[in-house]
C-alpha cells in the first residue's frame, strides 16, 4: 500500500483532546482483493462499510477544537480498527446479512498481513499523538444506522458509551441531556466497549479520560449536517471538559 493507512488532521496541535475516527472510510485498498471486495457500490456506501458521516463531523470538530485528529482511511470490512487483535470479528466474512465475497476465504495469513498493512499502522499514529500529554481526552467519534436489518427503528440522536470510567462521559452526557430537543442514549445501541477495541487499547489502560460518540447516521448524511452536528457538539464538549476540571 502506497498512501498511509490513517490521516492527520491538525498534526502540530498541543489541545488536550485527541479526537479519532476508527470508522473514517469505505475505501478498499488495491492490496486487498484488488481493491474490490465483491460487493455493488450500494452495500459500500452502507454502514457495513464504514460509520456514514462519522469522518465529516470529526475533521471540523478537529478544527473547531483546534485538536489533532487520527481518521483511518481503509473500511472497517477490510479489517476492522475497532476490534482486539484475537477479535473474531476483526475481519467480517458476513455483517448485518450481508456476505463479504472477497473474506470468505480469508485465512490467518492474510488476516495477519492486513493487519500489519493497515490496522497496526493506525494505531500506531493514535499511540503517537496519545503519548504527547499526560491529561489527554480521547474521544472516538462513531456513527449509527437508524435501523438494522429486521430491528426495531433506534430513536437516539446521539449516545456515549462508556466503561468502567465515566469520568469524561459522565459529565458529556450530562451536558447533552441539558439540549432539551436531543434523544440521548447511554451505552446505546452497544453496550460499553470490548476487550481490545480503541478505547480499551488507548485510554482504558493507559487510565486516559475517554468517551465515545455516536451519533445516528441519516442526521450527518450530508455535509451540513455534519457541519452542525460539529459546530453544536464543539461548546457541549469544552462545557464536560471545564466541569471534569472543576
Amino acid at each position: 500500500m502506497t498512501e498511509p493507512s490513517f490521516e492527520i488532521v491538525n498534526p502540530g496541535s498541543n489541545s488536550r483532546w485527541l479526537l479519532t475516527c476508527d470508522h473514517a472510510s469505505n475505501f478498499v485498498p488495491l492490496d486487498v482483493a484488488g481493491g474490490d471486495l465483491g460487493l455493488p457500490p450500494g452495500e459500500m456506501a452502507r454502514h457495513i462499510a464504514y460509520d456514514v458521516g462519522a469522518a465529516g463531523v470529526t475533521r471540523r470538530l478537529a478544527d473547531l477544537l483546534d485538536a489533532p485528529a487520527v481518521l483511518s482511511r481503509f473500511s472497517r470490512l477490510v479489517i476492522d480498527p475497532n476490534r482486539g487483535a484475537d477479535d473474531p470479528t476483526l475481519l467480517m466474512k458476513l455483517y448485518d446479512g450481508t456476505i463479504i465475497p472477497a473474506n470468505r476465504h480469508a485465512d490467518e495469513a492474510e488476516k495477519v498481513r492486513r493487519r500489519e498493512m493497515l490496522y497496526e499502522p493506525y494505531h500506531a499514529a493514535i499511540d503517537e499523538f496519545a503519548d504527547r500529554r499526560d491529561d489527554i481526552l480521547y474521544l472516538a467519534i462513531h456513527s449509527f444506522t437508524p435501523r438494522l436489518v429486521g430491528r426495531r427503528p433506534r430513536p437516539w440522536h446521539i449516545t456515549v458509551l462508556h466503561a468502567w470510567d465515566e469520568r469524561l462521559s459522565r459529565p458529556l452526557i450530562d451536558r447533552l441531556c441539558e439540549e432539551r430537543d436531543l434523544v440521548v442514549g447511554e451505552n446505546e445501541p452497544y453496550p460499553g466497549h470490548l476487550p481490545g477495541d480503541a478505547v480499551d487499547r488507548h485510554a482504558l489502560r493507559a487510565g486516559r479520560h475517554n468517551a465515545l460518540i455516536e451519533i445516528r447516521q441519516d442526521l450527518i448524511a450530508t455535509e451540513s449536517g455534519q457541519r452542525e452536528w460539529a459546530e453544536r457538539l464543539a461548546p457541549i464538549l469544552e462545557d464536560a471538559r471545564k466541569r471534569l476540571e472543576d
